[in-house]
């Protein structure tokens, strides 16, 4: 890897934020392609169709056709064909191990939770005349699979082919019951095609074999797992079970079987398992119900958690299959009743984000202690960890469809609270409580403290989380249940890490922290933090004051639990107010920390395919080293909290960070998705919402065989409703600003907010709110307060406004001063030495054109064809008279009012640039004087193309760091007005408006161009 050398301005740099924004380019345009899926099918939209076996990507699709319900997940391997990555997953089943230091230091983590399979439910041998099939050489002859999102069913028919030809029949369907937690239930059946034979059905509970090593991966398991022994096996009347132990024996886990069978079947048992026999004739099958139930106590005994299973797997059978399917239909219709979407134009990117939708809805916590970890329930990926995206991707998608689940969810953080305060006091704060950003348990599990504890925003995250979730449901209970002392507990934390800063004119400043971007460590006022430690505050100050007024007695009482004094809530809201964000005035960019800008950019362009993800090849220092980030900090602050931020800074932070963005994390694509849509870059935040939507059902980062990516889940919803329908989190009410974009016919969704569920359609020429169910509900639609009673049709949100102005890039000859006579000369003089006419009327048609396109106008007029080599010594002879031309010149050669023109841009707070054709710019700006004045000069010998072609003007842009659509240009030539309009910008010509009537307005000369004209509407300049 090389770095650049230069990461703040001049052409190294320019160069290199190009390169980066092609990159990032290149990869959305692919995007569209990804809107389909590659290897499934779908059945209306509502099922994922697998038609044929491959053993290849078996581990990844039992992660797709795994089924959960908040505390059990079985992995969608095959019944009857064992699997080394199949497994199933108890929420409350993990190991707990030290984590060994070489050199360990105060506060480090001492251990780590790992998330362990338990024993499998779901195992059915087959044997065929007490042969197994893989003794008879079987193969897949045909293969069905179906997720069925609506029933929250798996269903399957395989047939297997044996070597002499014979075949054999399977039909399975499974469930994990939402309504009986922890329990499995299996209806399998076998069926001789063509011939007879005496089956025998050998079901099971299989304890899961010793994991792989652990993995360099740090997105998979850094632990290795030797399995959980099983301490007793016995049979209850007509269950059979096991019992396993976890934690060094303190937590068992007891797992039950029992079926149903047809009478003619004779029943054996083996242990732990139960033997189903009968003789079959052609077209004969044995029909077979299995339930499974999962018990896990800390500190009971190995017969009190048998014997609780074997109670619960008899309820289930006693129920019966088809019960437990019509309540699991049930459970899913009330879930979907909330959580509609349909997109008309694309109905495999609609599938996407409802399967995504489905994996989050069962794979979150039903009942106390338990979350959503980052693998859901469906590998064993990250430990089984919980993160911090947990509340800020997965929690708002719950907190507006299932909102009870969004409540267990906040509910788990707050029955950990004595174990954040435990975590704070490791970490030297003496007062507070700090949540680990890695945990199952409740502590700090990650032993990389830089990328782990150092992310104090999870405490931030969380107070996001229980916010927005008391403003869409209104449910201020949780705040009396624990809600408000993890709010105040947490807050106190960022007094510890930040300090009013004399250094900063007494604003308030945060110290050595990581935000959400990984690769950029242990950095001062992280803009992600501050932004969200500045909301955190002011929330904990707002509800202390509220409860003090209103609710005097509760207050007292919990002040003084904690040793909340009043100075202290008041000292809250001082260092919110006074709390810095890092901004860079003179590019105008939102800077992601304190010395992120002042870094080199990384080296994109160099950076082999093979090496992303980047963490996987690159030593972190490596890393933090450059302008680089993993997901964007700014774009994420943005999306969460940047009410108060124009939406101009937005789309200047959003160009530019596009650009240092690798998209490493999955979590990068649906922020970049919303606020690119916000921008009303719609093309770009399309690609963004499709990577996001598909990047497990299309393996788009290469490890959805270690379980699925719930927060990259959450977000594709999140990228479509906050995105594309304009929600955000306001604390002012439902505030929506639906957007369709062009592309398509329309699209709609529906989301719960207190008692009332809507429906929000949009097309391009309208809005549409309808009142499914609940009281009337004032909406805000584009910041305007509207009344829904029953529905409501409105006027299209309007397009995004282009840009504030934020760059002049100006051509310098004709423009700035007059060189024309000079290139006239010297082009006269070689034409005259070549016996070519050349007049003044032919030279306007080099106006504009760099030098090689205008050697070749002058040989096409004299019928000469030269080979390359002549034609560049020409251009340099050329160049050579031209240099003579210009020997004198001098600031007095600059137009009247130039450098006023120059000097009025920056005083105003704009990007000042120069898109010349001539090679001799930089030469020609520092002998008039005002090579000072220009941020970025593009260099027209690294352009492909010249005028009217847009390349110089891009290539300015993206120097300047500013989006072209923000960018003014200014020219003399129809040749550069062309080039500025198809670069996107708005244009100004300077000279005769007759050859000039593409331009928005021309003037006579420079000095009558006066830029605060143009600049109505431009924000206040930022603190």
């Amino acid at each position: 890897m090389k770095p650049r050398d230069d990461g703040r301005t001049g052409a190294s740099n320019g160069q290199a934020a190009q390169t980066a924004v092609s990159r990032a380019m290149h990869v959305a345009a692919a995007a569209p392609a990804l809107a389909a899926l590659e290897r499934f099918e779908t059945a209306d939209g509502w099922s994922l169709v697998q038609t044929a076996y491959s053993s290849e990507n078996a581990a990844q699709d039992e992660t797709l056709f795994a089924l959960a319900n908040g505390s059990l997940g079985v992995r969608g391997a095959l019944e009857e064909a064992p699997s080394p990555s199949d497994g199933c997953f108890h929420a409350d089943a993990f190991e707990q191990s030290p984590i060994p230091y070489h050199e360990r230091f105060t506060g480090y983590a001492d251990r780590t939770d790992t998330r362990v399979g338990v024993a499998r439910g779901h195992a059915v041998d087959i044997l065929i005349d007490g042969k197994p099939l893989a003794a008879y050489g079987a193969r897949i002859a045909e293969f069905s699979r179906t997720l069925d999102l609506r029933a929250g069913l798996l269903l399957r028919r395989t047939l297997w082919q044996l070597t002499d030809g014979r075949r054999v029949e399977v039909e399975a369907e499974r469930l994990v019951s939402f309504e009986r937690p922890s329990t499995l239930a299996l209806r399998f059946r076998v069926r001789l095609v063509d011939f007879s034979g005496h089956v025998s059905l050998r079901s099971g509970l299989r304890a899961a074999a010793a994991a792989a090593e652990a993995s360099s991966d740090p997105r998979i398991n850094a632990r290795k797992s030797s399995g959980l022994p099983v301490v007793h096996v016995a049979r209850a009347e007509a269950a059979s079970g096991l019992v396993q132990s976890v934690r060094d024996g303190a937590t068992l886990i007891g797992v039950a079987q029992v079926h149903r069978v047809g009478n003619s079947v004779v029943v054996e048992t083996d242990g732990a398992a139960d033997v189903f026999s009968a003789d079959l004739s052609p077209g004969g099958a044995i029909d077979l119900e299995k339930f499974v139930a999962y018990v896990v106590e800390e500190g009971a005994a190995q017969q009190d958690v048998l014997s609780q299973a074997c109670a619960l797997a008899g309820s289930a059978q006693r129920e019966g299959f088809q019960a437990l399917a019509k309540a699991q239909h049930a459970a899913f219709a009330h879930f979907w009743d909330a959580a509609q979407l349909d997109i008309a134009d694309e109905p495999a990117l609609a599938f996407a984000i409802r399967f995504n939708l489905f994996h989050i809805f069962q794979s979150t916590g039903r009942v106390p202690g338990h979350s959503t970890a980052a693998k859901g329930l469906t590998g064993e990926g990250y430990e089984g960890h919980y993160f911090w995206d947990t509340e800020a991707y997965i929690l708002p998608v719950l907190a507006l469809t299932a909102p009870e689940l969004a409540r267990t969810m906040l509910r788990y953080r707050i029955e950990k609270l004595d174990r954040a305060r435990a975590h704070a006091r490791g970490m030297g704060h003496r007062t507070g409580a700090l949540f680990p950003w890695r945990t199952i348990a409740g502590d700090e599990c990650s032993a990389h403290y830089p990328t782990g504890s150092a992310q104090y925003h999870i405490n931030a995250a969380i107070a996001f989380a229980l916010e927005l979730y008391v403003d869409a449901s209104g449910d201020t209970s949780l705040l009396d249940q624990g809600g408000a002392e993890l709010l105040f507990e947490t807050a106190r934390i960022w007094l510890q890490v930040g300090h009013f800063n004399p250094a900063r004119g007494g604003g308030f400043t945060i110290h050595e922290v990581t935000g959400p971007d990984e690769y950029t460590g242990l950095v001062n006022n992280n803009c992600y933090t501050n932004k969200m430690a500045r909301r955190h505050l002011r929330q904990a100050s707002n509800l202390a004051r509220q409860w003090a007024q209103t609710r005097p007695q509760a207050f007292a009482s919990l002040a003084s639990r904690i040793g909340l004094s009043h100075e202290e809530v008041e000292t809250w809201r001082r260092a919110a107010d006074a709390m810095v964000i890092p901004y860079e005035t003179a590019r105008r960019l939102t800077a992601q920390d304190d010395e992120f800008l002042d870094k080199p950019v990384w080296d994109f362009a160099n950076t082999p395919a093979s090496h992303y993800p980047l963490l996987l090849h690159y030593h972190p220092l490596t890393l933090f080293r450059h302008q680089l980030c993993k997901q964007g900090d700014v774009v994420l602050a943005h999306v969460l909290c940047g009410e108060d931020v124009s939406l101009a800074q937005k789309t200047r932070d959003l160009t530019y960070y596009s650009a240092v963005t690798a998209h490493d994390s999955t979590l990068s694509s649906s922020t970049f998705a919303i606020l690119s849509m916000e921008a009303g870059a719609e093309d770009a935040a399309l690609s963004y919402l499709r990577q996001t939507a598909f990047v497990d059902l299309n393996d788009l980062h290469g490890n959805a065989s270690h379980g699925a990516h719930m927060a990259a889940m959450a977000g594709s919803w999140l990228a479509l409703v906050w995105g594309l329908g304009g929600f955000r989190p306001s604390g002012a009410g439902l505030s929506l600003a639906p957007r369709c974009p062009a592309a398509w016919s329309g699209f709609r969704f529906r989301l719960q907010w207190r008692a009332s569920l809507i429906e929000v359609e949009a097309t391009p020429q309208q809005s549409r709110y309808r009142l499914v169910s609940g009281p009337a509900l004032t909406v805000l639609h584009n910041g305007r307060p509207v009344t829904l009673e029953h529905e409501l049709v409105l006027p299209a949100t309007v397009r995004a406004p282009a840009p504030d102005i934020e760059a002049v890039i100006f051509d310098l000859d004709g423009v700035l001063t007059d060189t024309a006579e000079a290139h006239f000369r010297a082009w006269n003089r070689l034409a005259s030495e070549l016996g070519v006419p050349f007049d003044a009327v032919f030279n306007e048609q080099l106006k504009g054109v760099d030098r090689a396109g205008s050697l070749a106008l002058i040989l096409a007029r004299g019928g000469l064809d030269l080979p390359e080599d002549e034609r560049e010594a020409l251009m340099a002879r050329k160049n050579g008279y031209y240099l003579e031309e210009i020997a004198d010149f001098s600031p007095d050669h600059l137009f009247p009012g130039a450098r006023a023109v120059l000097q009025a841009c920056r005083v105003n707070g704009l990007r000042v640039g120069l898109a010349s054709a001539s090679r001799n710019a930089p030469l020609l700006l520092r002998r008039l004087g005002i090579a000072d004045l220009f941020d970025f000069v593009a260099d027209a010998g690294a352009v492909a193309r010249s005028k009217p072609a847009p390349d110089i003007f891009l290539a300015a842009a993206a120097g300047l760091g500013v989006a072209p659509e923000a960018c003014l240009g200014v020219e003399d030539s129809r040749a550069g007005l062309a080039a500025i309009q198809a670069a996107g910008m708005r244009a100004i010509g300077i000279g005769d408006p007759t050859t000039l009537e593409a331009a928005q307005a021309v003037f006579a000369n420079i000095a009558a161009f006066h830029i605060a004209d143009w600049l109505d509407g431009i924000p206040s300049r930022p603190r």
